[in-house]
């Protein structure tokens, strides 16, 4: 056979390549693909594991505060008929109300006092809610998170808790220029005035030790949902310090 119809021109040989060369780079992506899709079962397996774990932790800590504060959610509830619409223009125009409810027995919250926790409801003038420590806005069984009052609310907040006693539970009317103004939008725009129903409580060692369990249960779940384990973390990995030392020596 000619030696010359074995031969290849360069024109032939550059396709040659070009097709070799992706032939190589799909081979690479294909074997790529495989191993970052069991790579991501493997992450998505470890992240549900997480969630699963943190997320019992932090449900059990639910539990346990809604048992708890049973006797109070029993009391508060009782005022939950008063969340009805109202009218926005005229809660803006009147200025801070507020209206006491239940009297507690407890001592008298003074001017800028934010040494207290609270659970609350706090709805729009289409009479939405638009957060609360109930378990569920929609059909309310129990309290699974309480509020520190000293991370700091919103003027209205501060202002019409004044004078209230702690155990005792008061409506609020809390008008746009001493909510969030133009500084958050919510219930669907600026300056919107809001309502509350507050109860306050003291800072028992007791309720501190349920809210402190609670946060950190919390904190753990929030890290879980981005795929870190929590105590893993705050712990130091271990593989990594065995690392170190056997780089020592």
């Amino acid at each position: 056979m000619d030696q010359e119809l074995l031969k290849t021109s360069k024109k032939q040989r550059l396709v040659i390549a070009v097709i070799a060369i992706l032939m190589l780079g799909s081979f690479i992506a294909s074997y790529a693909a495989i191993v970052l899709a069991n790579g991501s079962e493997g992450d998505l397996d470890d992240s549900e594991r997480l969630l699963d774990k943190y997320g019992e932790q932090y449900y059990e800590k639910q539990k346990a505060l809604a048992s708890m504060s049973k006797d109070d959610f029993n009391k508060f509830i009782e005022f939950k008929g008063r969340i009805s619409a109202y009218n926005e223009s005229n809660a803006n125009a009147d200025g801070l109300e507020y209206e006491d409810l239940l009297i507690g027995d407890g001592r008298t919250l003074s001017e800028g006092d934010t040494d207290y926790y609270a659970y609350y409801v706090g709805w729009c003038p289409d009479e939405s809610i638009f957060d609360s420590t109930f378990n569920s806005n929609d059909n309310p069984a129990s309290f699974t998170g309480i509020l520190d009052a000293s991370i700091g609310l919103i003027a209205g907040w501060e202002a019409g808790v004044e004078g209230m006693n702690i155990n005792g539970v008061r409506e609020i009317t809390i008008p746009g220029e001493l909510a969030y103004k133009d500084e958050k939008e919510i219930c669907g725009g600026y300056y919107k005035p809001l309502k509350f129903i507050v109860m306050a409580k003291e800072k028992t060692s007791e309720l501190n030790a349920m809210y402190d369990e609670l946060q950190l249960a919390k904190t753990k779940y929030q890290y879980a949902n981005w795929g870190i384990d929590y105590d893993k973390q705050m712990a130091g990995d271990p593989d990594e310090e065995e690392l170190e030392v056997e780089e020592e020596e």
